[in-house]
């Protein structure tokens, strides 16, 4: 069972279920235990400064993700089992406001906008990188 934890203002129009059900379906095949991700959709401020202070960019951007354990970053530290064996996987941050300005450039809705961005965050909670 994959359990989507979902957080926005109220003030951004997204389709909260085609979000999940959208990311629900990208893990139903890859993972075979309780699993959890977190999807927050914020605006550009919020979103300049997670940039600024965890990638040292002073800009927003489009999606970030932040990963419970990501073994290429951590180092040698041993992932730890969660105690209710819940497979947690991370957080992946959306900017509204970058979602609508890439919809309208593509012709396309915010939520299919939105969608995209976190199944991208998702790819790198589970581990698929790029430069």
């Amino acid at each position: 069972m994959v359990t989507v934890l979902f957080h926005t203002e109220s003030h951004y129009p997204v389709s909260r279920k085609k979000i999940r059900s959208a990311v629900v379906d990208a893990l139903k095949n890859k993972v075979f235990r309780k699993t959890e991700v977190s999807v927050s959709i914020i605006g550009d401020r919020q979103m300049k400064v997670l940039n600024k202070k965890y990638r040292n960019i002073d800009a927003t951007t489009n999606v970030l993700s932040f990963p419970f354990h990501d073994p290429v970053q951590s180092g040698n530290v041993p992932f730890v089992e969660s105690p209710d064996d819940v497979l947690r996987l991370g957080d992946i941050v959306v900017s509204f406001p970058q979602a609508r300005a890439m919809a309208i450039k593509e012709n396309k809705l915010i939520d299919d906008v939105i969608i995209f961005l976190a199944l991208h965050g998702l790819d790198h909670l589970m581990g698929k990188h790029h430069d």
